[in-house]
């Protein structure tokens, strides 16, 4: 059965009875954990000491668990909270964006398959979520680092139909099968989107690490890869909605 202590971001909690909780946490070194933290609700001094007194959602710190080759639930036997993230009770943006944020994790990643980068990137996004007027550029990092830590990089150069490079046009379409564009003429699949030059223009520049650009087109580059990300997991997500405005363009 081994133990391990990790750096953790909750997901997903639930309550699994009146005193216990049911929980997903991304951690540092050991990818999504789920895992029972049984008594963590009690407000004894021996489980305060032990739980913070309670796994919230949002919340960082530090956990010890225990796995069992024989169940997928982990045994959660610590909880030091360290990063309340309070900013994201006062903020109803702030929380919807976590939220999400937070649900697009849990779904893309699989149980004990490590991913540093993406507990970065979560880490990193919810701090900055403390700074209302960069939410938009602050998520379109999120999106992109998950999308590239993941394997599902969007190929910003190369025309995914016709092949060879990606000729200037001033509106692509976006293939989510292929991940990547190709011109508006090219024979791509029913499912692909009209996108305009402006968009992936602001994600080429994202992909060299400076996010700039209108806020107008941030937010198309945030709706085209949280509608890739929709595709690539083949649902919606409840707390998409947030991001699609769907009656916007791309």
């Amino acid at each position: 059965m081994p133990r391990f202590k990790d750096q953790a971001i909750c997901v997903r909690h639930i309550d699994w009875s009146e005193s216990s909780q049911i929980v997903a946490l991304l951690t540092q070194e050991h990818g999504k954990v789920r895992g029972l933290a049984k008594g963590s609700k009690r407000m004894s001094p021996g489980i305060v000491a032990r739980f913070s007194g309670g796994v919230e959602l949002l919340t960082g710190g530090q956990v010890v668990a225990t796995t069992r080759p024989t169940t997928d639930l982990a045994t959660i036997t610590e909880w030091d909270l360290q990063q309340p993230n309070y900013h994201l009770h006062e903020n109803l943006s702030a929380q919807r964006l976590a939220l999400y944020a937070a649900d697009i994790v849990n779904a893309i990643l699989a149980d004990h398959d490590p991913h540093t980068e993406v507990f970065t990137a979560m880490h990193v996004f919810l701090e900055r979520l403390a700074e209302p007027d960069h939410h938009p550029s602050t998520l379109l990092r999120f999106h992109w680092s998950i999308l590239q830590n993941c394997g599902y990089r969007p190929q910003l150069d190369e025309d995914v139909v016709a092949g060879g490079p990606l000729e200037r046009s001033n509106v692509y379409r976006f293939d989510p099968h292929r991940g990547g564009f190709t011109g508006a003429g090219a024979d791509a699949s029913s499912s692909a989107w009209g996108v305009r030059h402006q968009t992936v223009e602001v994600l080429r520049r994202t992909a060299e690490g400076k996010v700039d650009g209108s806020t107008e087109v941030i937010d198309r580059a945030n709706r085209l890869l949280c509608v890739y990300l929709r595709a690539i997991l083949d649902r919606q997500l409840p707390t998409m909605a947030h991001v699609l405005n769907s009656n916007r363009g791309l």
